[in-house]
């Protein structure tokens, strides 16, 4: 099965970069372009207790054009509003459409980073090429979500646990009926004021290991952020719902390997009882796999922070089967989905085989030691706290005018 994986991840990465040099002609997206229309009607920051992830806006939005014999389009910042689009546009019958999510936050000293952006535009770029709609210069569009959060820097909340959540959008809006290459399209940029995805801090799910449902398969667009991936995922976790369980860990094959959880990639810690040596584990990008930038962080950080001596750090496949043995014989030591929204979701029992596998926790707590650490890790980097290399971006300062 993995070299099967892998030869098709090969595949994809070889014809992704076929369509993306078709749809690179005309104009290429420029930031110094960008015309700004300021919201006459500012609006004031809620207070944190009432931010509920999601359903607050910013009072600005980014949107640049794209059409096929012209490129992009000057970008436009302008009032946060409706969108006008044709009934018949390709993103209604046809899901030309997918997203990212990335977060800024608030420093010490008073100014907005935002965390790790240079990755998620390198998968936005994957992810427009893989459907057929345009890519463009990372660099120019991080500028401009810089603009967009200038704009609206006040809105930008304060404390741990809140942040700004940007949801940059890429959209076919050729309109007509019939499957075909779209020639026009619109890339927006929305922003949230958002607090701690959990309100309480840090709260253990109960998952069900789903194998009567696939998320993603080798040649398809698991590792693609569409919004097609999302919407066949919902009717199994309501179904898992109704025996209890949060989220799905999602399973593939007749190995049953485990490949992600809800939305977010998957971390397993084990012990091996023989050698008394921790390995931490997270399925490999094989192309059905999300390539999660908070997943890659932490495989980062932990490489750097964990003891070699003492510690593993593995992108290897894991089966469920391979999790309920070493659950069984005291190994399994922790186990967290990791993704943009929740940074790091702890798991304490998962739902198998008419049965629930402990996961353990630590005594009165939410999560396990090694979830907390990674936890804080990176919190303290995403607030200023700690600096690591050019994981964050400053692009504001509240300590000036806009």
């Amino acid at each position: 099965m993995l070299k099967q994986t892998l030869r098709t991840a090969t595949m994809s990465r070889s014809f992704t970069s076929v369509v993306s040099k078709a749809f690179s002609e005309g104009a290429a997206l420029d930031a110094s372009k960008l015309q700004i229309t300021k919201n006459p009607n500012p609006s004031t920051p809620l207070p944190n207790d009432q931010l509920k992830f999601g359903q607050t806006f910013t009072d600005h939005m980014l949107t640049i054009e794209w059409n096929k014999g012209k490129g992009w389009s000057a970008p436009e910042i302008k009032p946060y509003g409706p969108l006008v689009l044709d009934p018949s546009a390709c993103v209604f019958h046809y899901a030309f459409e997918l997203f990212e999510g990335l977060k800024a936050y608030r420093t010490p000293d008073n100014k907005i980073t935002m965390f790790r952006p240079d990755k998620n535009m390198t998968r936005m770029n994957k992810s427009a090429a893989r459907i057929c709609l345009p890519t463009f210069d990372s660099d120019q569009l991080i500028t401009l979500i810089g603009k967009l959060i200038e704009q609206d820097k006040n809105l930008v909340p304060t404390g741990q646990g809140y942040s700004l959540y940007i949801r940059p959008t890429m959209i076919g809006t050729t309109a007509g009926l019939g499957v075909s290459t779209p020639d026009k399209a619109l890339l927006f940029v929305i922003c949230s004021p958002v607090g701690p995805y959990y309100k309480t801090g840090f709260k253990a799910v109960r998952l069900e290991a789903t194998d009567y449902a696939t998320r993603a398969w080798p040649g398809g667009v698991g590792d693609k952020k569409l919004g097609a991936n999302y919407a066949p995922c919902i009717l199994p976790q309501l179904d898992a719902a109704t025996r209890g369980y949060q989220q799905n860990l999602w399973l593939f094959g007749p190995e049953k390997n485990i490949t992600e959880v809800g939305t977010m990639n998957a971390f397993f810690a084990f012990r091996d009882s023989k050698t008394g040596k921790n390995e931490l584990v997270t399925a490999p990008l094989d192309g059905t796999i999300l390539e999660g930038v908070t997943r890659d962080s932490i495989l980062a950080l932990a490489r750097e922070n964990l003891d070699p001596k003492e510690w593993d750090i593995n992108e290897r496949y894991c089966t469920i089967t391979e999790v309920e043995e070493r659950a069984a014989k005291g190994e399994l030591l922790e186990a967290f989905g990791a993704g943009t929204a929740a940074v790091v979701s702890p798991i304490k029992e998962i739902g198998w085989n008419g049965h629930d596998i402990s996961v353990p926790l630590l005594p009165g707590e939410q999560s396990g030691p090694l979830t907390k650490q990674v936890a804080q890790w990176i919190a303290d980097i995403q607030y200023g706290r700690v600096s690591h290399g050019n994981w964050s971006k400053v692009v504001a300062d509240l300590n000036k005018g806009v």
